[in-house]
This record gives C-alpha cells, sequence and structure tokens, in this order.
C-alpha cells in the first residue's frame, strides 16, 4: 500500500486533511519525532496501555459523567441506565463527604415521532417525561465542520439543574441535538440516534459532543468561572464520548507545538484522568464517509499534525497502528481504547471475552488484551436499583390503572403464591387484548401485535401452565432467531407430550425483519398444532407497562443472547421472580447461577469456537440452537417435576440484589477507582 504522504496535505507543520484523504488504500508512515512535544503525540498510545502507576493525588472526588443517554431524560438502553444511576447512587454514598459526579449531557429538543423533548421559558421536560427547571450558567463557541466542510463557531449554551441528588450540566446547541428527524432518517433509529432535521447523524452529534466537552474545560479553566470548577476525573460513558482523551491528550500538545497553549495550561488538561465505560464493542461509532470532516472538526488544522504522530502500541492487528482511525475509517471508540487512563467494562465476564476473542473485542481484542496485563482494564458489573425493578406498590398500581381493566397484585420473595394470580391477570390482559380491537388501539397504540388469540379459558389451569416471556429489544443480539428455532423444536417434542404447552410472550422495539421472523414463528406453529399457536403471543414496539405486566406473570425469562456485555434485563426478571434461561456470555455469567437463580447453557459458542464450557460438551452440543434448547427444556423439567425445586429458585432470584450501594457493591469499586486507578 502506498504510504500517506503528508506533506503534500499540510502546510508547514500543520493543515486540514483533504475530505478524501482515506478514500484510497493509504498507510502512515511514522518517523520518531525529534520534538519533544510531539513526542508527547508519539507515545501517548503506548504509555497509556503499558502503565497503571499513571494516576494522580484525588482528594475530594469531583468527577464529571459524560453520557449521551440518561435514564430520566433520554433512554435507549442499559447505557442509559448506568448514566443516571451511577452518579445517583455514589452521590448518595459518599456526598455527605463532598464527593460528587456531575452529569454532563446534551439537552435533546424536539420530537422524534416516539420520544419528544421540550424547553420552554427554563423548564426543561426530557424525552424520558421528567421535567427539571434549569438555570443558564455560561455560552462558549465550539469550533466544528459546516457543511461546506469550513470550520465554524457553534453556540453552545451550559444549563444547571439538580435532580435526584445529581448536578447536570446540560449542553445545548439545536443544529447538532435536536431530535427531530430527516424525512432519510433510518426507520430504526430513534431517540438521540436519530438522523435528524439538520442532517446530523450519531457519530458527528456525539463527536460534537466530545469537543464541546473538551472546550468546556478550555473555557472553564482559562475563564475561571463561578458556576463551573474544573473536574478532576472524566467518565466517559462508552463510545459516544470516544473521543475525549485525543483531544485532551493530543490537541493540548498540538496546541503548545503550535503556539496557541502555554505547557502548563496544557497539563492542567492532560493530566485529568479519564475512565472509558465499555458497554458494547460492537458499537463503535464509525464513519467512512466523514473521516476527514470529523477529525478536521476536532483537531481543526492541527488534524495533519496529530494524524501522522498518533501511533498506537504495538500489537498484531495492523488496521489498529493509529489511535483515530481503524484501518482508513474515523472511529469514535478507538481514541479512549487507546489513550484513556483506564477502560472498564461492564462486567468481568465481558472484560476476559473482550480481551480473548476477536469476535467480542473485534479490531480492540489485542490492545484491550495489552492493557487488561498492564492492570489498566478492570470489569464491574453495572448496578440496577431493586427499589425500582422489583415489584412494588406505586408500579402495580400505575400498571392496574393504565390497563384500568387489571388487578395486578404486589409480592415479594416470601408471597410467591401472589405471582399465580398475576399470572391469570396477565391471561386475560392479552386475551382481552385480542378480542377488544378498541381497547387494544386505546392501550398500546405504537405497539404491533400480530394475530393475538383470546386464551382467557387457560386462566382456570394456569397453574399448570408455564409462562415465558421475551420482551428485549428486536436486535439480532438478543438471539430472537434462536428463540424462534427452540420453541419451534418444543412444538415438535410437546405435540405428544401430556404436558401443557407453555404460553410464550414475544417482542419488543426494533428491527422489523425480526418482527417478522416472529410472525413466521406463528404462522409456522399453526400448521404444526393449532392449540400450541395460541399461546404464542409476537408484537413489535414497547411500552414499560406492557412489559412490567408480562414479567410479573411470566415464570421464565428468555436470554439466548449472541453477546450480553453486562445485561440488565436478566436482573429486572429475577426481581420479579422470572428465572432467566440464558446462554453463557458476558455479564449473564456473572450475574446468574445456573440452577440457583437460573439457568445458563454449558457451553457458549461464538465466531464458530467454544467460548464457555467444557469441550466434551461443545462436541456433543455443536451450537447454541442445540445449547439453548437443551437449557429451555431442563427449566421446564424443573417447572412440571420439581416445584418446590422451582420456588426455592424463584425465591433465590428475588432475594438477589444488584443494587449499586449494597455493601461492596459497585459504587465502593468506582470510588477506589477514582481515588487509586486500581481495584
Amino acid at each position: 500500500m502506498p504510504a500517506l504522504n503528508i506533506s503534500n496535505i499540510q502546510n508547514k507543520s500543520f493543515g486540514f486533511l483533504p475530505p478524501n484523504f482515506n478514500k484510497k488504500k493509504f498507510s502512515i508512515s511514522y518517523a520518531i519525532p525529534r520534538d519533544k512535544i510531539l513526542k508527547q503525540i508519539y507515545n501517548a498510545g503506548k504509555q497509556q496501555c503499558l502503565s497503571n502507576d499513571k494516576w494522580p493525588a484525588v482528594g475530594i472526588i469531583n468527577a464529571w459523567m459524560i453520557s449521551a443517554e440518561t435514564a430520566t431524560f433520554m433512554k435507549c438502553g442499559g447505557l442509559g441506565m448506568v448514566g443516571s444511576e451511577l452518579p445517583e447512587n455514589f452521590n448518595s454514598v459518599f456526598g455527605k463527604d463532598k464527593h460528587e459526579i456531575t452529569i454532563v449531557t446534551p439537552l435533546y429538543t424536539g420530537f422524534t415521532g416516539k420520544k419528544k423533548a421540550t424547553f420552554d421559558k427554563n423548564l426543561y421536560v426530557g424525552a424520558e417525561g421528567n421535567s427539571l427547571n434549569l438555570k443558564k450558567l455560561i455560552s462558549y463557541n465550539v469550533p466544528f465542520m459546516g457543511r461546506q466542510n469550513r470550520l465554524l463557531n457553534n453556540k453552545v449554551t451550559v444549563y444547571e439543574g439538580k435532580l435526584n441528588g445529581v448536578r447536570y450540566l446540560f449542553l445545548d446547541n439545536e443544529r447538532f441535538f435536536a431530535i427531530n428527524p430527516a424525512p432519510e432518517n433510518p426507520s430504526a433509529q430513534d431517540g438521540c440516534y436519530i438522523f435528524n432535521a439538520n442532517h446530523i447523524d450519531e457519530v458527528e452529534r456525539f463527536a460534537f459532543l466530545s469537543k464541546a466537552v473538551y472546550q468546556l474545560l478550555e473555557y472553564v479553566e482559562f475563564n475561571k468561572p463561578k458556576q463551573i470548577s474544573m473536574p478532576n476525573i472524566l467518565i466517559a460513558n462508552d463510545w459516544h464520548s470516544g473521543a475525549l482523551s485525543g483531544l485532551t491528550k493530543y490537541f493540548t500538545a498540538a496546541k503548545v507545538y503550535a503556539g496557541r497553549m502555554n505547557s502548563d495550561e496544557a497539563a492542567i488538561i492532560q493530566n485529568i484522568p479519564i475512565i472509558h465505560i465499555a458497554h458494547h464493542l460492537g458499537y463503535q461509532g464509525w464513519d467512512y464517509h466523514n473521516t476527514a470532516r470529523i477529525l478536521n472538526s476536532l483537531y481543526e488544522d492541527l488534524a495533519t499534525l496529530v494524524l501522522k504522530n498518533a501511533r498506537a502500541v504495538k500489537n498484531s492487528n495492523p488496521r489498529t497502528s493509529n489511535t483515530l482511525i481503524v484501518s482508513d475509517t474515523y472511529n469514535q471508540a478507538s481514541c479512549n481504547i487507546h489513550l484513556a487512563d483506564r477502560i472498564v467494562a461492564v462486567s468481568k465476564n465481558y472484560m476476559e471475552e473482550v480481551s480473548k476473542e476477536k469476535s467480542f473485542g473485534y479490531d480492540f481484542r489485542d490492545v484491550l488484551k495489552i492493557r487488561k496485563n498492564y492492570r489498566n482494564f478492570y470489569g464491574i458489573v453495572n448496578g440496577y436499583e431493586k427499589k425500582l425493578i422489583s415489584p412494588n406498590a406505586k408500579k402495580i398500581e400505575t400498571v392496574n390503572n393504565f390497563f384500568d381493566s387489571t388487578k395486578f397484585k404486589i409480592y415479594d420473595e416470601n408471597s410467591l403464591d401472589v405471582k399465580l394470580h398475576n399470572k391469570k391477570e396477565c391471561i386475560k390482559l392479552l386475551s382481552k387484548l385480542a378480542t377488544d380491537e378498541k381497547y387494544r388501539e386505546d392501550t398500546i397504540p405504537l405497539i404491533e401485535t400480530y394475530l393475538f388469540e383470546d386464551i382467557s379459558s387457560l386462566a382456570e389451569k394456569a397453574d399448570k401452565i408455564p409462562f415465558i416471556c421475551m420482551t428485549s429489544r428486536l436486535v439480532e443480539q438478543k438471539g430472537y432467531d434462536v428463540a424462534i428455532n427452540a420453541i419451534l423444536k418444543l412444538i415438535f417434542k410437546y405435540k405428544d407430550s401430556p404436558q401443557e404447552f407453555p404460553i410464550f410472550v414475544l417482542g419488543g422495539a426494533g428491527n422489523k425483519d425480526l418482527y417478522a421472523d416472529l410472525m413466521a414463528l406463528k404462522d409456522n406453529a399453526k400448521q404444526i398444532c393449532r392449540e400450541f399457536a395460541k399461546r404464542i403471543f409476537v408484537f413489535r414496539g414497547y411500552k414499560d407497562q406492557f412489559a412490567y405486566a408480562v414479567q410479573l406473570a411470566a415464570d421464565f425469562y428468555m436470554m439466548p443472547s449472541y453477546f450480553e456485555p453486562c445485561g440488565l434485563t436478566q436482573m429486572e426478571a429475577m426481581a420479579k421472580g422470572s428465572l432467566p434461561i440464558a446462554t453463557s456470555t458476558g455479564g449473564l455469567v456473572d450475574t446468574i447461577e445456573d440452577g440457583i437463580d437460573g439457568f445458563r447453557t454449558e457451553v457458549f459458542f461464538a465466531g464458530g469456537e467454544r467460548i464457555y464450557g467444557s469441550n466434551l460438551k461443545a462436541q456433543s452440543l455443536k451450537n447454541n440452537l442445540n445449547a439453548y434448547s437443551e437449557t429451555l427444556e431442563k427449566a421446564l423439567r424443573c417447572y412440571y417435576t420439581m416445584p418446590r425445586a422451582m420456588h426455592i429458585m424463584q425465591k433465590n432470584a428475588m432475594e438477589k440484589d444488584f443494587s449499586w450501594s449494597i455493601p461492596n457493591g459497585s459504587v465502593y469499586k468506582y470510588y477506589k477507582l477514582f481515588k487509586t486507578g486500581s481495584l
């Protein structure tokens, strides 16, 4: 491959990258720079990956958590739960000693068709319905490329609010953070991932978020506003703020080299430790088409200078020799994975997977293996507030009021008999949704249902019929294809069985093709056994009250995931006494004890290789479908033949507590990491 000739595209030491520089095959020829400032850039990747002792003395913790999602104002997944709950619980536990995490997040406004956020006269109503009065603090400019590839100053206004013991700094810029969709927005894109009417996509949006945070750090350091103080830790909540460490470590050094910042000023920003929380390595924020424009937006006319010196730690993957791009494509996660001071995976087992298996770690497997060996890469299981997910009076009252016709009851691990009552209520609810079209349209108008059928007669023998649900997002990750084929195998097996065939409720928001596969399951079931098909309910869309009602009733929750970095759904299900039936991957291994509080496959395969379990068992089962089908049948045998064991397992599941702030819980691990840089 021809080398990228930097000298042709820069003016002396500086220059924007040409728009099409990555459109041809190229490699970067690295020459060890003589200048000590450029050596900082050249050696940063190696130093960050091969060291665990560079951690500043942290007294009173004043951390900023940079999060594109928060459960309180814009939630699209588990990332948003962490974005809110980690700061809330950390502040609750350690706030008495003045330690604090502040959330820095976009001020989203607009209406996607599903999510709506408004800001009027200082009252902000987020996309999750929570409202907050905000106070304007400061405004500053963020240089970023416009549509004509010219660097423009984009005004960002910082607003402050406080909720649930957490201070929020909202960054307001209508061009980037509006969520009104463009006509060509992909149907699967929603919330903060919308392609908006200003033609800003998710990668550009969150590159701007990183740049806006960096410019805010500069503003605070240089102007010393009374309302905001410099943080002593930055927490990057996944790839969305993945460009941050490149800006603090590279851009500052390049500015010193260019005479635009003095070394003392740069050192203050460079030395703020960055902790990158890696949720799922499959989502990295890559953009081939806009690679040059985004790099020019981040590093301005120093982009060429930075790129040619941004050498990564030596590893066996030639695609990751540069920290800013993977092969020839801008990759937002890449910078933090190479340059953050610490990486945290959202479970211990996921940390092991991504540092061992290319099918989990992707292009970063080798880098993460190096970081794990040098002990600057850790795994901390996400917490999940039990009081919010276990059956409680307020939530159940909300569900009953929402559906109007239901009478779900509260229960705990000592009153599991009530769960049978709730199963009967859910059977009645499903039957009413099947038979009363107006009721269905009035209560769950945004949920598509496919041939729901009346099964009200089954309520009388509900104790003999397993109730199984899977209400995850309709994405390939969740293994809906495995679930579908396992159910089909079950239908054939149960045709001549005396046991009652289970009730299945399957669906969620997401992929239309996967919904079509679920509809095909219903159709195929009809061809095999009409009575069994009546017990299969498939849908597309999401409504919290519906998902909650189904889990109140479910005996089991299906999780045949292909990967699950942490997983929160199994925690939600267990808190309601719904035993997870899961594959042995990621956080499912850390949170589910097979045969104690749920069921896990004995083996797990990825990329055609055995990842988990014994080689002998792997040779017997051969693939995930066989492994999962075996586990599903094991769970059902427990239900049919060992009711006492089933009861004990449900009790164990409900007693389990994944809350952030339990003794030795996740907030204590983060506290230690913040203070010492290690666990």
